[in-house]
C-alpha cells in the first residue's frame, strides 16, 4: 500500500487496532495455546511434557467425562425445545396491544439483566427442604416434599427449570421482534380465505418466524453446552455426579486438579461437538426456514 492509501485508510486502521489487538490476545492466542496444551501434561507450574494424543485417549475411559456429556445432552434435549415453545407463546402474548404490556415485557426480560450467580443462589434457597417451594407443596397437602437439590434424580431437572425460566424472556423478546416483521397482508389474505386463528398461526406466523426460531434454536444449543454458572451456584455438580456438565468438569479438571492438558483436550472435544451440531443445523435449516 502506497503512502497515499495509508493516509486515506490510516485513521480507519487506527480505530480498528484496539479490536484487532483484543481479538488476537483474548481470542486467537488462547485458542492456539489450548490446542497446544491438549497434547501436553502440565500442572501450571512445571515445564510442559509432550504426550501426544494421550489426553484424548484418556477421555474414552473417563467415566466422569461420559456422565458429564450425557448430562449435557439431556439438559439440551429438555431445555431447548421447552424454552422455544414457551418463548413463542410468550412472544405472542407480548404482541397483544393491551394496557400495561410494556411492564409485562420488562418483567420477563428481568432475569437477563440479573447476575447468573445471584439467580442460582436465590433458586437454591427456594429449592431447600424448608424453602418456599416445599412450603407451597405442604400447603397443598404434600406431606413429605422432596429435597430437590439433594436428590440425584431431581437435581438436574431443577437446574433445567431454572435455565428455562431464565432463557424464556430473552428468547421471547427476540421472537417478539420477529413477529413485528411478519407482513400483515398475509394475515388478511389468510383471513379472507377463511383461515382461523390456529391455521393462521401454522401457515403464516410460524413460517414468518422461522428465521428467528432457527437463530434461537442454534444459540440455545450452544448455550446449553456451555452451561456453568447455574450448576456452580446451585449444586456444584452434585449430588454425586448427577449434575456434572462438561464446562463444570473442565473447570474442575483445570483449576481444582491442575490438569490443564486434560482440560484443554476436553475443551476441544466440546468445540468439535458444538461445531458438528451447528453444521447439522445449518444444513437442516434449508428444509424448514423461510426467507
Amino acid at each position: 500500500m502506497d503512502l497515499r492509501n495509508w493516509r486515506k485508510y490510516g485513521i480507519a486502521y487506527l480505530f480498528l487496532a484496539p479490536s484487532l489487538i483484543g481479538l488476537i490476545v483474548f481470542k486467537l492466542y488462547p485458542i492456539v495455546k489450548t490446542l497446544i496444551l491438549s497434547f501436553t501434561q502440565w500442572d501450571g507450574f512445571q515445564p510442559y511434557k509432550f504426550i501426544g494424543l494421550a489426553n484424548y485417549k484418556d477421555l474414552l475411559t473417563d467415566e466422569t467425562f461420559k456422565i458429564s456429556l450425557v448430562n449435557n445432552l439431556l439438559y439440551t434435549l429438555v431445555t431447548v425445545p421447552i424454552t422455544i415453545v414457551l418463548s413463542i407463546l410468550l412472544a405472542m402474548l407480548m404482541n397483544f396491544k393491551v394496557r400495561g404490556i410494556k411492564g409485562f415485557r420488562l418483567l420477563y426480560f428481568f432475569p437477563n439483566i440479573t447476575a447468573a450467580i445471584a439467580i442460582g443462589i436465590i433458586w437454591a434457597a427456594m429449592f431447600e427442604q424448608y424453602g418456599p417451594i416445599n412450603t407451597i407443596l405442604r400447603a397443598f397437602g404434600v406431606g413429605n416434599p422432596p429435597g430437590w437439590l439433594a436428590s440425584t434424580s431431581l437435581a438436574l431437572p431443577a437446574i433445567m427449570l431454572v435455565s428455562i425460566w431464565k432463557s424464556v424472556g430473552y428468547n421471547a423478546v427476540i421472537l417478539f421482534a420477529g413477529l413485528q416483521g411478519v407482513p400483515r397482508h398475509l394475515y388478511e389474505a389468510a383471513e379472507l380465505d377463511g383461515a382461523g386463528r390456529f391455521k393462521r398461526f401454522i401457515h403464516v406466523t410460524l413460517p414468518g418466524l422461522s428465521p428467528v426460531i432457527y437463530f434461537t434454536v442454534m444459540t440455545g444449543i450452544i448455550y446449553s453446552f456451555q452451561v456453568f454458572d447455574t450448576v456452580m451456584s446451585m449444586t456444584q455438580g452434585g449430588p454425586g455426579r448427577s449434575t456434572n456438565v462438561l464446562v463444570y468438569y473442565i473447570y474442575n479438571t483445570a483449576f481444582q486438579n491442575y490438569h490443564f492438558g486434560a482440560a484443554s483436550a476436553m475443551s476441544y472435544v466440546l468445540f468439535v461437538i458444538i461445531l458438528i451440531l451447528t453444521l447439522i443445523q445449518t444444513k437442516a435449516q434449508k428444509r424448514w426456514v423461510s426467507y
